[in-house]
């Protein structure tokens, strides 16, 4: 096994290393945790390990955050060493969410939970905030070696500091086994058949809080398991490449305080709402906290926050209509309104522009109804909002700086950094906040180290190198586009096209991404929308078909070159409710890619309607 591995290792794609989205013409989603660890052990027994084999594996997971080739190699190399099923194995960039992840598990399960220890547990793993902020409960035990934990009326978690990956004694008290291995992640092994149940369950809180363990320090640790030697991890000297992101991130957000980079933009918004509910928790001890977020926003987003309102018993989920014929600015006046009544603690998060309709707010009468002051139902002053900002479209309007819009408003932005921070190459993000949200990011920094989601010195390294030539890219890709678009109005005016005006292109609104709402007929509703979804997939269907080498069926956005074409119902609004999903074509261009030949292919696809 091991030298078919060191096999594949010498012939896999480029791309098992650099893709951070996944090919839409390789994956089915229902089989997307099973699909490509079966066609990958075809090849195992048929001893093939030629690189267009490897190639045409499909899709791992649906994101590189949540699984990839290398990680699901790993997993079933050590699973195939314990004679598990590799669904059983679960590898994470953090070292505290895998444990998280279980604890999470029994707060719903009325479960109780001991882990016990050898040597020392990492230095960030704090249990009293763990206990006390999440939710979470548990008994923590240091034993001198496994055969010492005894056994226990609920989950038992054995975590272990690892140098070497090699077979471990999975001790029937033990349910989980974490190993940890040191600026590397962690590997987690779910042991019996009475526990399998956990496996989605935690699949999924890597999918929302944190990332699989990252494709580089995958290969690391293969290439150690192939040698039978301790893994070596060569610690780079990342302090000045990290104060030179962190300044860049200044420069272009136009602030002064300190930026925090984490392994991807989930990890980035978990900080943020952890380290905001924490604050909570400390200074309005017995109030009620809202969380107000747009339903139809990206489902990374809304899924998380109501995963977090599902753990809290004070903590609520609001819905917040920002799209098509809901106006942001009325639907955050009369949110705050209701919420100052009820005396709660309002965190808004939201995205500007909008995802997918690409609507910007007025963003005069935004800073006036998040600055004004509102009266509880006793006529005291209530709670003011903290607003957190999504500005992964449009990562370079400056909001937070000493005279922006909303420079008085409590603000936390944010962006993905899959997109164009690294241009692709990575999935770090980061978050800055203005000078009025200076210790709320005190608590928000400590959350990110507890969870250990701080950005690998990998993605800190891309980041440096890709961030100077981010505002370049913005306006080279909104060029593009809005070329692009200007075409499609002129080809298929009957079209209703998503987009910022110019007005608005002028104030620095230039996103890379539009929304497109084919023409339709039929007699009745039903007709027209399955009308209107056969033209969706027949459109992107003859873009990937025609111009495969720069046309993709993908989730992305701000990449360095290609067009990128997704339907946001059935990719980033999947874990959205049904009625609030856009089963419309949204699309993203680059600054380097053929546009005279993507104008082509859409006048074919126009005459063909």
């Amino acid at each position: 096994m091991l030298d078919y591995i060191k096999e594949v290792l010498n012939n896999m794609p480029t791309d098992w290393l650099r893709l951070t989205t996944h090919r839409l013409d390789i994956y089915d989603e229902k089989l997307a945790k099973t699909q490509f660890l079966e066609q990958f052990e075809y090849l195992y027994n048929h001893n093939n390990s030629e690189t267009a084999s490897l190639n045409n594996l499909p899709t791992a997971y649906d994101y590189i955050r949540l699984g990839h080739p290398l990680s699901c190699i790993l997993e079933w190399v050590i699973a195939k060493t314990h004679h598990l099923e590799s669904k059983n194995v679960i590898s994470f960039s953090s070292q505290t969410i895998p444990i998280l992840a279980i604890l999470r598990k029994n707060v719903f399960d009325k479960k109780d939970t001991q882990i016990a220890y050898t040597g020392e547990l990492p230095h960030f793993f704090d249990a009293e905030v763990i206990k006390n902020i999440y939710g979470y409960a548990f008994e923590l035990k240091k034993v001198d070696s496994v055969d010492k934990i005894s056994a226990f009326d609920g989950s038992t978690i054995f975590i272990s500091q690892q140098t070497k990956i090699e077979a471990i004694e999975l001790h029937s008290n033990i349910d989980f086994h974490i190993s940890l291995y040191k600026n590397l992640g962690s590997v987690l092994i779910v042991n019996g058949k009475q526990n399998e149940g956990y496996v989605s369950d935690i699949q999924h809180v890597r999918r929302r809080e944190t990332i699989a363990i990252t494709p580089a320090n995958c290969l690391i640790v293969l290439k150690a398991l192939i040698a039978k030697s301790p893994i070596e991890y060569k610690k780079h000297p990342i302090e000045t490449v990290k104060l030179r992101v962190l300044n860049s991130i200044n420069e272009i957000t136009g602030t002064t305080t300190k930026a925090l980079v984490a392994s991807s933009g989930l990890s980035i918004q978990y900080a943020i709402l952890m380290g905001l509910i924490h604050d909570a928790v400390e200074n309005h001890r017995g109030k009620a906290i809202k969380i107000i977020v747009p339903p139809n926003c990206y489902g990374g987003t809304n899924d998380q926050a109501r995963r977090i309102a599902a753990c809290l018993d004070d903590v609520e989920i609001v819905d917040l209509l920002v799209d098509g014929e809901n106006d942001m600015v009325q639907s955050i006046d009369f949110v705050l309104t209701q919420i100052a009544k009820e005396d709660a603690i309002p965190y808004i998060i939201a995205e500007i522009p909008t995802n997918p309709r690409v609507e910007v707010p007025d963003l005069f009468k935004l800073q006036d109804v998040l600055s004004q002051e509102r009266q509880t139902a006793t006529g005291g002053v209530a709670i003011d909002p903290v607003f957190i900002l999504d500005q992964t479209f449009c990562p370079n309007v400056h909001f937070l700086g000493e005279n922006d819009m909303l420079s008085s408003v409590r603000t936390i932005s944010f962006a993905s950094g899959s997109k164009f921070p690294s241009g692709g190459l990575c999935t770090a993000g980061y978050c800055v906040g203005n000078k009025q949200t200076n210790t709320l990011m005190e608590k928000v920094e400590m959350h990110l180290a507890l969870c250990d989601n701080e950005a690998t010195d990998l993605q800190y390294e891309i980041l440096a190198k890709q961030l100077p030539s981010m505002k370049q890219r913005i306006i080279d890709a909104y060029k593009n586009t809005r070329e692009f678009v200007n075409f499609i109005q002129k080809t298929l005016p009957e079209a209703k096209i998503n987009f910022v005006s110019e007005d608005l292109a002028e104030q620095g609104f230039t996103p890379s991404v539009f929304s497109l709402d084919l023409p339709t007929k039929g007699q009745t509703d039903e007709e027209k929308e399955a009308n209107k979804r056969m033209l969706n997939l027949k459109l992107i269907n003859l873009m990937i078909t025609r111009i495969p080498h720069e046309s993709k069926f993908c989730v992305s956005y701000g990449q360095l070159k290609g067009c990128y074409w997704t339907i946001p119902a059935t990719s980033t609004q999947g874990t959205t409710k049904e009625g609030d999903k856009d089963y419309i074509v949204r699309a993203s261009l680059s600054p380097n890619l053929d546009l005279e030949f993507h104008k082509k292919v859409f006048l074919d696809f126009v005459e063909s309607m």
